[in-house]
């Protein structure tokens, strides 16, 4: 095993093809690529400045790193990458990789993150930016906070618990969606998706939960949402959902409503192919 220590590395491709390296409290300065086709790297304390750091990279192991908002496009192509106690600054970090584990990670501007990725775990991650987790596959994440637009447009298989999305067009075109324990604030909420189930969530979306198919809610609160199960086909499932609205237009119906529970079994396909009204 290599150590590398308190040392500035420039140039680009400082670190080019590293196998089995160890680097400490160290700064990758300016150069592109610096970690490019690296294998069995561990990082820790070290500084990122600059674009494309970790391209076609496998098994790295990485905690208490800062990839700074230059260090943009950081992680593409890199497959077993584990991440902890870190700041990712950077934009389009993640991209067409796997088995990413992030752990205690903070990311401020998070736009375009996590496209085309598979084999992700999210553990207490904060996540500010648009368009997070598009088209990436087999997911879960625990007590995850995520404000910006657009989050996991086109994804699949994801499992979320514990968490917070402030996102307008959350989960749209998606497929195999389980969100427990949750809050969800944002309106179109999860448009044109496919099997899709929320248990003991808060959900507040204006005209959310149209053109779905196979969608479940389960000991939910939806609050202040209008115009929502637009053009939905229901089959074979079992809703138990809590009404907290001032106003809903639900099953033809558009009233003041206070607190209503309301169970609703189908034994069989109940296509919907008007808008309420």
């Amino acid at each position: 095993m290599t150590d590398i220590n308190q040392k500035l590395l420039t140039g680009e491709r400082a670190c080019f093809k590293a196998e089995n390296t160890t680097i400490t409290q160290s700064v990758f300065a300016d150069g592109e690529s610096p970690l490019k086709e690296s294998r069995h790297i561990v990082l820790e304390n070290d500084i990122f400045r600059w674009k494309y750091p970790l391209w076609y990279s496998r098994d790295v192991k990485a905690r208490k790193i800062q990839l700074l908002d230059t260090a943009r496009s950081g992680i593409w192509y890199t497959h077993q990458i584990n991440i902890s106690d870190s700041i990712i600054q950077a934009p389009k970090t993640f991209r067409r990789s796997s088995a990413i584990v992030l752990e205690n990670v903070q990311m401020p501007n998070a736009q375009e993150s996590l496209w085309s990725c598979e084999d992700i775990k999210l553990t207490n991650v904060n996540i500010t930016g648009d368009y997070f987790g598009m088209n990436s596959k087999h997911i879960k994440a625990d007590n995850v906070t995520i404000t910006g637009n657009y989050c996991f447009d086109g994804a699949e298989n994801i499992e979320i618990s514990n968490s917070t999305l402030l996102s307008k067009d959350a989960f749209w075109n998606c497929k195999h969606v389980v969100v427990r324990d949750s809050t969800i604030v944002g309106e179109y909420l999860a448009w044109n998706s496919e099997d899709i189930t929320f248990i003991n969530c808060t959900i507040e979306s204006n005209q959310g939960l149209c053109y779905m198919k196979h969608v479940t809610l389960e000991n939910c609160q939806l609050i202040n949402s209008d115009l929502v199960f637009e053009y939905v086909e229901i089959c074979r499932q079992i809703f138990i959902l809590t009404l907290l609205v001032l106003k809903i237009r639900f099953l033809g119906t558009s009233q003041q409503m206070p607190l209503v529970r309301l169970f609703l079994t189908t034994q069989k396909s109940m296509p919907i192919k008007q808008p309420f009204h």
